[in-house]
């Protein structure tokens, strides 16, 4: 018993720790917080959410200035208004003054051995100045160049072929244009759907219309018998002769443009192709009719190069025998 009593009043002793294996780390202690006044962390908070919403507020602003500036820059940049401030201003296309929409223009006039315009037909904006009487060639080499412009390989209507002398200064197919014109208005032998023309360019043409030369518009008509003295035109057969001083010149006594005078000639020919013979005034005042020789002077009547009014009304008078 007494060894047992010392056993248990002796001190124990700990066993001795081993440093190099196991040593125990302990962070460092956390600083406490200055205390604040109750909310004060929540007040915190709802302050950086504020400072958070203006800040993207300020860039939504931002953006849309910038998109709004981008815009007017690309408007500006796209109209350049600087770029055609000094350039011409562009031609309108006026309406032809032989249109079937323009009114007739009844100017006294004349008209040679078949036709003198009063309404002249579509037309540019502004005539080709005439040429003088002594720059128009007496003579050509007697060749034609046949029209292109406003061919038609098909369709309905009377076929016929526009044909210009070589070397005399007429384009054949502005020549064209203006024939083209003349035979479809609504004053013309087409009014009303009546009849109706189509320019060809080969053989099938019943009617040929022919710009020459006075010399070479004699000859030609000569072969029928007529005798156009180098001042006038003249229908033989299926041929209109258009005489180049009368196409160019107009008339004498025709007071009006000259596009005005081409209408009277090619509606007078061809009338003449289409059977009608001369007619003559039929009162002082009155229109004078297209079928009328014009250039032997009016005998009271007013210029006229229209066969019908824009209401349809034929403008006849006596036939001469």
């Amino acid at each position: 018993m007494t060894a047992n009593h010392r056993a248990d009043t002796l001190p124990r002793e700990e066993p001795a720790q081993d440093e190099n294996t196991f040593r125990l780390r302990v962070p460092p202690p956390r600083r406490p917080e200055p205390a604040g006044p109750p909310g004060g962390r929540a007040r915190g908070r709802s302050r950086s959410r504020v400072r958070r919403r203006r800040r993207t507020r300020r860039r939504a602003v931002g953006l849309a200035a910038a998109v709004l500036a981008l815009g007017a820059l690309t408007a500006v940049l796209a109209g350049r208004p600087w770029q055609d401030a000094d350039a011409p201003a562009r031609a309108v296309p006026v309406e032809a003054i032989g249109s079937p929409s323009a009114e007739p223009a009844p100017p006294p006039l004349p008209s040679a051995s078949a036709s003198s315009p009063s309404s002249p037909p579509p037309t540019r904006a502004a005539e080709d100045p005439p040429p003088k009487a002594e720059d128009v060639p007496a003579s050509g080499p007697g060749t034609f160049t046949v029209a292109r412009a406003g061919v038609t390989a098909s369709g309905s209507g009377s076929a016929y072929r526009v044909e210009v002398e070589d070397g005399i200064g007429v384009d054949p197919d502005r020549a064209a244009e203006e024939v083209a014109a003349i035979l479809a208005d609504r004053r013309g032998w087409s009014h009303g759907g009546e009849r109706s023309f189509r320019q060809v360019a080969d053989r099938s043409a019943g009617l040929v219309i022919r710009i020459a030369t006075p010399a070479t518009t004699d000859r030609i008509c000569g072969s029928y018998g007529l005798n156009t003295r180098g001042e006038v035109n003249c229908r033989g057969g299926e041929e209109v002769m258009v005489n180049l001083k009368r196409w160019l010149l107009g008339s004498p006594r025709f007071d009006g443009p000259v596009s005005g005078y081409r209408a009277l000639i090619i509606n007078h020919e061809v009338g003449h192709w289409l059977g009608r013979g001369h007619e003559t005034c039929p009162g002082p005042g009155r229109p004078a009719p297209a079928m009328m020789q014009q250039i032997d002077g009016l005998k009271g009547c007013v210029a006229n190069a229209w066969p019908y009014d824009r209401r349809g009304t034929y403008l006849g008078g006596p036939k001469v025998p």
